[in-house]
């Protein structure tokens, strides 16, 4: 796999079905370093653009002019290959009538004045943010391309979110309230006033902005806002709560009556949940029972009646919904509580599940038991996304999305469950799912509401792509309608053949009764719509901040799979300054997927041009970076999410490609824009080894060895990089290039211990991982072989693992967890994280230090062991980027501290706080510990090597640096034991 090849699949993630900006990002002419063009002679040149020509601002995009599309009627620059552009995407997306040649030429394209367009410019600020840029409609993508536009003003918050995301909390405490009385937007200065009940006002010309926290999922565990809760605690009897009553089926059979009266029991023996409660008909004398409170809800009021006493009556609200088997009811608080004389901690508890009870109440409204999980989770991914990102959203989007909550309970399912599969076309005949009752009146609803394409008729069918109708159909069902166009009967043919065949014919025009073959076998077909689907792939994305999660995270909780950490967010800036730096990063994204696929299909002139487009886009992107970034401990981990980040990669595995290619180059060219671009970036390492190699393919020593020389004086050169330049330079700095030597020349050389290991080879071909007899006559490879031999007596008798990074991540997790998921601004964002945005950049331990120090001392100090046995009882089974909870046993992680010692213990968690991402691999491959009489213990790094193999240099610097540290660290060669003849 080309290098850098891995990374973009999992920036990418899951690829998206509709690429609406393809057509417009591939094939506007866009010259650069890598395609040829010709000069004013007629001859071939090779331009470059620069970041000043490739980056434009608003003020230049206002001054040229702009003109009236007559097919969609939006605003289009007036160059001409962006008028041609525009109306090639136009016409190609079917929504509009089909121009001829002729009728394009007879339409008139009139520019506005440039007066009506800086005035609409001029409104950006001081408006609602979804006024902005999409006034002026730029084309090139799905609402603008990446042209900037100006950012508008946004009030510059401070959000405190407490998470508690335990497997029954997660799709509980959902309920996301921004109470905002004004839409008007706030200056930057403009100084916050905090309220004690966790509002922020914001005075700007007399126009208030609250902000209010109003959800138990957004409030640390351990503390309770009070939102008038000292005044609701006096109203607690006759307090009304309306809830509903679930699991009809473990009741007790009781006919169901609207306005029967009911009471509520605690269920502490119930074998599926010990918080439950019943509710009982308090009519009939037996207290018979009707069901039970829905499990959300009985968390909070169990320990209520349990502990404080309280006891609540009500009755049925309206009659049973047979659809989905729940009960809405109305519940009273019976009796007063004296809180008088409790303690401040049990009145704290009290407080805190009263609060969050009332919070679960309204909660349900919006995502009542009715729904399914999965409908309550994607509801609750879009909610968010619009209270959190409405600034990014306009308003046609807003409402397109607010429309998803008044579907029919049915629509919302289908169209859950189409848009989790792949598609994009199914057959309504297909289509069966048992929680939806009528999947046919579903989709006329989602098709309604514009979240869905439907085809009943054969005048459908002609606005669609007919192969991916056939698509749908079996070979059989291909075979019958090729025999019936074709008067003959061929058995021999695939299904892409029997496509080809029936495609050809129908462009010829020989079978115009094609279509109604096909309705017949197809019958009534939905495809979601293209604006739904890039809808909701832009939530996802805004939600996860990622590409490698989904909905699927959510199952994943659901079915106690996974348990995220609790942390709190604390958000004061957003992450996209305005939408058009959405778009932009979008527009990004779709290049890498476009790269991708090419590079699957082998297609390497599209594979030439994403990297040409990647190019010349790259640092009209950086250079707007920075300056949009209010300080730079958040530009480190802020730039992934920015346009020129997602450029960048794409542009070094084009430089792996070139370099496959032999275009060394260009190649060459590529590395020296990225080292150009990106001042202040971790991968600079990897970026100056491979130009300094390249140049010394294409001859240019000198300038090879000058780029080695000025990496290794660069900060962000670091572990196997640097020392892989060190050896570069001692190689290539020999007489008479250099005559002096460096000063780090005797590091470098240094010896590493050496162990020879012999043993029966297996197989020990080239290419293939060697494997060989261990000393019990079984296969296995050489760690396997070689801890077979430190067990040994001739190996010092050592227990250990191979574990290479492993097991020092985990213990890195557990000694460091508080450290990791402590309050730091903007690092949290989501409730689907393992780990700070921050946790692989510098930022990470100079934010932190003054936290990180102190535990460093007590692990220097041999209070190692003790935090280890305390962070694994309270946290196991918790996520955490590097921790594995199964592979590693308490006892052994115990004992590895332990005979690690406390001061060498410190400096590897020193090491990996202050660059995670630098020292997180290339570890050695096994770790080798045993006790002495005295209790006392020592340890040893073993790197393992087979035949052939040799140290990479990420693996020569962990050894360096663990023989700098007090460590006993070698090298273990495992080879073939000679044959005796």
């Amino acid at each position: 796999m080309l290098t850098g090849r891995e990374s973009l699949l999992r920036l990418v993630g899951k690829r998206r079905r509709f690429l609406p900006n393809r057509h417009s990002l591939l094939f506007p002419t866009i010259q650069g370093t890598l395609s040829p063009c010709k000069d004013g002679n007629g001859g071939s040149a090779s331009i470059e653009r620069s970041s000043n020509e490739v980056g434009e601002s608003l003020a230049e995009l206002l001054d040229c002019d702009w003109v009236t599309c007559p097919v969609c009627g939006n605003k289009v620059r007036g160059e001409d290959y962006m008028i041609n552009s525009h109306l090639d995407t136009c016409l190609t997306r079917g929504t509009k009538r089909k121009l001829s040649q002729r009728t394009l030429l007879q339409l008139n394209f009139c520019a506005g004045p440039k007066e009506e367009i800086l005035s609409k410019g001029s409104q950006f600020i001081g408006t609602s943010a979804q006024t902005s840029p999409n006034n002026l409609r730029i084309l090139g993508s799905e609402e603008n391309n990446s042209t900037n536009c100006k950012s508008p003003s946004k009030p510059a918050y401070v959000m405190v979110i407490g998470i508690d995301t335990s497997v029954k909390n997660l799709t509980s405490d959902v309920k996301f309230n921004y109470r905002v009385d004004s839409p008007s937007l706030v200056h930057e200065n403009e100084k916050p006033k905090h309220h004690v009940d966790g509002s922020v006002d914001y005075q700007v010309s007399d126009v208030k902005v609250n902000y209010r926290v109003d959800s138990p999922s957004l409030v640390r565990e351990n503390e309770v806002p009070k939102d008038d809760m000292d005044e609701s605690l006096d109203n607690i009897s006759g307090a009304l709560l309306e809830t509903f009553i679930v699991g009809l089926k473990f009741g007790d059979g009781v006919e169901i009556n609207p306005g029967a009266s009911i009471s509520l029991m605690r269920d502490p023996n119930n074998p599926k949940d010990p918080n439950a409660v019943k509710v009982l008909s308090a009519d009939s004398g037996c207290g018979k029972v009707f069901g039970f409170l829905p499990r959300e809800l009985a968390q909070y009021m169990s320990p209520l009646m349990g502990k404080f006493g309280l006891r609540f009556e009500g009755n049925i609200s309206s009659a049973l919904d047979n659809a989905f088997t729940v009960v809405p009811i109305q519940i009273l608080c019976q009796n007063k509580i004296d809180l008088g004389d409790k303690e401040f901690e049990e009145l704290q508890l009290f407080k805190s599940l009263w609060r969050k009870a009332i919070q679960m109440v309204e909660s349900m409204k919006t995502c009542p038991p009715t729904m399914s999980k999965y409908q309550q989770n994607f509801v609750l991914l879009i909610q968010e996304v619009i209270r959190t990102n409405s600034y990014l959203l306009t308003d046609d989007e807003k409402t397109f999305l607010e429309t998803f909550f008044s579907l029919s309970d049915d629509s919302q399912r289908l169209f859950v469950r189409l848009y989790t599969r792949k598609g994009p076309w199914f057959r309504m005949s297909n289509i069966s799912y048992a929680e939806i009752s009528d999947c046919q009146q579903a989709g006329e609803g989602l098709s309604a509401a514009g979240y869905a394409c439907c085809i009943q008729s054969t005048k459908d069918l002609l606005k669609y792509d007919l192969e991916e109708i056939l698509n749908l159909l079996t070979v059989g069902e291909l075979r019958e309608i090729y025999c019936t166009i074709n008067k003959k009967r061929n058995c021999g043919l695939r299904k892409q053949d029997f496509i080809s065949s029936i495609l050809s014919s129908s462009e010829h025009g020989s079978c115009p009764f094609l279509p109604n073959l096909v309705l017949e076998k197809t019958g009534a077909c939905i495809q979601l719509s293209l604006k739904a689907v890039s809808l909701v792939w832009r939530a996802e994305r805004l939600f996860f901040l990622n590409g490698e999660q989904d909905l699927s995270a959510f199952l994943l909780v659901d079915l106690g799979i996974v348990k995220y950490p609790t942390y709190n967010c604390i958000i004061s800036d957003q992450i996209f300054s305005c939408r058009s730096d959405l778009l932009s990063y979008e527009e990004a994204i779709e290049i890498a997927q476009i790269m991708d696929q090419f590079l699957d299909e082998n297609n390497s002139e599209m594979v030439l041009r994403c990297i040409e487009i990647s190019n010349s886009r790259m640092s009209s992107s950086s250079v707007k970076l920075v300056p949009s970034l209010k300080s730079e401990s958040m530009a480190s981990f802020f730039s992934c999410f920015s346009a020129s980040w997602v450029y960048s990669k794409v542009v070094l595995l084009g430089v792996s490609f070139l370099e496959h290619e032999n275009r060394y180059d260009h190649a060459i060219n590529l590395l020296k824009r990225l080292l150009l671009n990106f001042t202040s970036d971790r991968r600079r390492g990897y970026w100056t080894l491979r130009l300094s190699v390249d140049l010394e393919h294409v001859g240019r020593l000198n300038e090879s060895l000058l780029v080695a020389e000025d990496g290794l004086l660069d900060p962000y050169v670091r572990a196997g990089s640097r020392i892989s330049l060190q050896r570069r330079v001692l190689r290539l700095g020999k007489p008479p290039r250099r005559w002096k030597t460096p000063s780090f020349s005797e590091s470098v050389k240094r010896k590493i211990t050496e162990v020879h290991v012999q043993g029966r080879p297996l197989n020990c071909s080239t290419g293939m991982k060697s494997r060989f007899y261990g000393e019990d006559g079984e296969q296995c490879g050489v760690e396997e072989l070689a801890l077979q031999y430190y067990a040994g007596e001739e190996g010092g008798c050592w227990q250990g693992v191979h574990t290479e990074s492993g097991i020092w991540l985990t213990i890195f997790g557990l000694l460091m967890w508080d450290i990791i998921f402590a309050d730091v601004p903007n690092v949290f964002r989501t409730r689907f994280q393992t780990a700070p945005l921050d946790m692989e950049t510098d930022s990470f331990y100079e934010v932190r230090k003054s936290i990180i120090e102190p535990v460093l001392q007590k692990i220097q100090e041999g209070m190692a062991e003790e935090i280890i046995i305390t962070s694994w009882e309270a946290n196991r089974g918790t996520s955490c980027r590097g921790l594995n909870w199964d592979r590693h046993s308490l006892t052994d992680l115990r004992a590895v501290v332990s005979c690690v010692g406390g001061p060498c213990l410190a400096l590897i968690c020193r090491h990996l706080a202050q660059d995670y991402r630098s020292w997180s691999s290339g570890m050695p491959d096994l770790l080798l510990w045993r006790f002495h009489g005295d209790y006392s213990g020592e340890a040893k790094l073993v790197e393992v090597k087979g035949p052939r193999d040799r140290l990479s240099e990420q693996q020569r610097a962990w050894l360096l640096f663990l023989m700098d540290s007090g460590f006993k660290a070698e090298v273990c060669r495992v080879s073939p034991a000679p044959v005796s003849i």
